[in-house]
């Protein structure tokens, strides 16, 4: 068995069965969202992956890592946008066989605490375990990123929602990315969806309940060199 950590983790604790968890996505003037269930705190032993012997790949545990693929396009912890999602596309294709990628938007998140406002650039590392798509907002975000004559032929095939995530400046020493295999995870008991309210819209995800047989690690020290592949659908 590898190594690792011990950390707390924050788990979802749902309203009653029958309501419909929510949470605000931006932040009040006191810096808190809107909710209507709580989180707890679990210490959990949080392996460190870099050190397992068998391949942790999309299709085995749900997420992958990839080594030696530096960009040109993040210098000092800006992103040129276009380049770099050129970029991206190419390396999603060439990881999974896909015969198109279509990327729909990214979060830039720096630890900032006094920033309540919600927008692509100034959001905060997640502290919550959650899993960033239902099967219900993977089947909106086909409806609002693809046109409407590809819809029906697209939701006919198998589809996927994979994120792309890269440390842009230094190692990701400070707030590591935790990762859950999904073959721990009970589907039936773990999950809860929870909307999410933005101004104008909304959207769903799902909030992590705690459950022991969850199996949780982390690659330590991702370097901007490196990226992970993680399949939310």
């Amino acid at each position: 068995m590898s190594s690792g950590v011990t950390a707390d983790l924050h788990f979802m604790q749902p309203p009653p069965d029958g309501v419909q968890a929510y949470i605000a996505i931006n932040a009040n003037s006191a810096g808190e969202r809107d909710r209507n269930y709580t989180f707890q705190l679990k210490a959990v032993h949080i392996e460190n992956y870099r050190e397992r012997q068998d391949p942790l790949t999309l299709d085995t545990a749900g997420f992958q890592i990839f080594s030696d693929r530096p960009t040109e396009f993040i210098r000092d912890g800006e992103v040129q946008v276009e380049g770099y999602y050129e970029e991206s596309i190419a390396a999603i294709k060439e990881a999974t066989g896909a015969s198109r990628v279509v990327l729909f938007d990214h979060t830039i998140r720096r630890r900032r605490p006094e920033v309540t406002e919600d927008a692509p650039d100034k959001r905060q590392p997640v502290a919550n375990s959650h899993v960033d798509q239902t099967p219900k907002s993977a089947v909106a975000r086909v409806h609002r990123h693809l046109p409407p004559e590809d819809v029906p032929k697209l939701l006919s095939k198998r589809f996927q929602i994979i994120n792309l995530w890269r440390p842009i400046q230094n190692p990701a020493s400070d707030w590591p990315l935790a990762l859950c295999h999904f073959g721990s995870v009970n589907p039936e008991k773990d999950v809860r969806a929870v909307t999410l309210k933005y101004p104008h819209m909304e959207g769903e995800t799902y909030g992590v309940k705690y459950n022991e047989n969850q199996k949780w690690g982390y690659f330590k020290d991702v370097r901007p060199d490196e990226f992970i592949l993680i399949k939310w659908f």
